[in-house]
């Protein structure tokens, strides 16, 4: 049984069985905070190449802008990384039901979808999990506005995707005023929902109100898409994106000067 330890904002798992680090990991996804993993473990990487790490003693770092860092005990660079944007899951193999654990794998897989890639690191043991609640207030002195962002995609529309043609700013629904109305490349209507930060399930649950209204404002044969524009996206967030047919982009706002 591992030793816990809590704090403010903080949750520590020293020695736990991989089953017990497997619902410490889980658990500190699920609630967005900064997830460090300490143990014995092999790097996979499928992508725009591939590699694989062997066993050995590693720290991995999960940020909640969906960056994965893998460093072992040398050097500042890390052996393997995701960038922001990813997601992130749990998974365990099957003998990882067991109560100890013994022979069990633990899965920390990243991916990403533009371009595709799947990093995948397999832990035989974990030493320490800790997780941190983390409000940085200094990143909101190094982006843009929401403002900067909403010119940035109409200067940019392909940001959103291939084909997207803005039309409107602000267009006015029942449930509120949408940032960006257009069309894509087959003339669909695409409600765009544009977040400066990190966006978990209220920007998912503003957005299905927009496409909502608008599915009842327009004729019966119109089809609309709703596509949330943000840096990141917490991965129940986009669990909720996926259940109701809605999507994700990933766009940054340009640097305050």
């Amino acid at each position: 049984m591992s030793r816990q330890r809590t704090g403010t904002g903080v949750r520590t798992a020293v020695e736990p069985t991989l089953p017990e680090a497997a619902a410490a990991m889980a658990d500190a996804l699920e609630r967005g905070d900064l997830l460090t993993v300490f143990g014995r473990c092999a790097v996979d990487y499928e992508g725009r190449a591939s590699s694989t790490l062997g066993p050995g003693d590693r720290h991995v770092t999960a940020k909640p802008d969906g960056t994965v860092l893998v460093h072992t005990d040398e050097g500042q660079q890390p052996v393997n990384w995701q960038p922001p944007g990813c997601s992130q899951r749990v998974e365990r193999g099957d003998e990882a039901t067991a109560a100890d654990g013994e022979g069990a794998t633990l899965r920390l897989v990243s991916t990403r979808e533009h371009p595709e890639e799947e990093l995948v690191v397999t832990f035989e043991s974990v030493r320490q999990v800790s997780a941190f609640a983390v409000d940085d207030g200094e990143s909101l002195s190094l982006t843009g506005t929401e403002e900067d962002l909403r010119q940035h995609v109409l200067d940019a529309p392909d940001l959103v995707e291939p084909g997207f043609q803005p039309l409107v700013t602000e267009r006015q629904t029942a449930a509120g005023a949408v940032d960006i109305f257009g069309e894509d490349a087959d003339g669909n209507v695409v409600v765009v929902e544009l977040k400066r930060k990190r966006v978990g399930p209220d920007a998912v649950g503003q957005l299905t109100r927009y496409v909502d209204a608008l599915e009842r404002d327009l004729h019966a044969d119109a089809t609309v898409r709703g596509v949330l524009v943000a840096p990141s996206i917490t991965d129940r967030a986009r669990r909720m994106l996926a259940d109701r047919g809605l999507e994700f982009s990933a766009v940054e706002p340009p640097s305050a000067e």
